[in-house]
């Protein structure tokens, strides 16, 4: 048993900044049993933002912690749960908000409606504000087509569809606690193409529900 094991909340966090990523405690643990014990409205404004620090320290040496690893689940229930500002902590340091936007592109795959998309082509423009790309943009397109979606950094295809939203919004959008209708008549969103395609965009994809 590790000193760990049966803690909760900012303890857990606390314990997992203290681990060293090539100790025999950090080869033990399980990083969806980790995920499963933190529910962020424990926690403080920046204790997101340390437990997936510490988590990817753990990783650069105990693969298992990787952010691929977490059950999408409870990966959506850790994001869904945490509060804006919890989020724009996490945004708000780089190397952790192009590791937390990229494992979100990433699953996408996994997660698109074959049954939906299968006869499917389209592409589409994501601009996450306050990046470091062009126009201060972080850029991402997804490629929708015959029920598989790619992804990729490189705008490589003319867009059916362009979406402009800063990353915590994108966060809210995915874990379904906006809806796109919402976010665009807030100004959160902005739409340039085919509005009628993004609005039913989500449902191209099983995305997990938070608990």
């Amino acid at each position: 048993m590790t000193e760990t094991v049966g803690l909760t909340g900012r303890a857990l966090v606390d314990a997992l900044e203290r681990i060293e990523p090539d100790s025999a405690e950090a080869h033990s643990l399980d990083v969806n049993e980790v995920a499963g014990a933190i529910d962020p409205k424990d926690l403080g404004k920046d204790d997101v933002r340390r437990l997936l620090t510490a988590l990817g320290r753990l990783a650069e040496s105990a693969p298992a912690f990787d952010l691929r690893k977490v059950d999408p689940a409870r990966f959506a229930n850790l994001v869904a749960r945490a509060s804006r500002a919890q989020l724009e902590s996490v945004v708000a340091e780089r190397p952790l908000r192009e590791r937390v936007l990229r494992e979100i592109f990433d699953r996408m795959g996994a997660h698109i409606r074959q049954d939906r998309a299968k006869s499917l082509h389209a592409v589409v423009h994501w601009r996450l504000s306050g990046g470091t790309g062009d126009g201060g943009y972080d850029r991402y397109e997804t490629v929708i087509s015959h029920g598989e979606c790619t992804v990729d950094r490189d705008m490589r295809e003319k867009p059916r569809v362009t979406i402009t939203i800063a990353p915590v919004d994108f966060f809210r959008l995915i874990t379904h606690q906006a809806t796109p209708a919402v976010l665009f008549v807030t100004g959160k969103i902005k739409v340039k193409g085919d509005l009628a395609f993004a609005a039913g965009l989500i449902g191209f994809f099983d995305l997990p529900k938070p608990s």
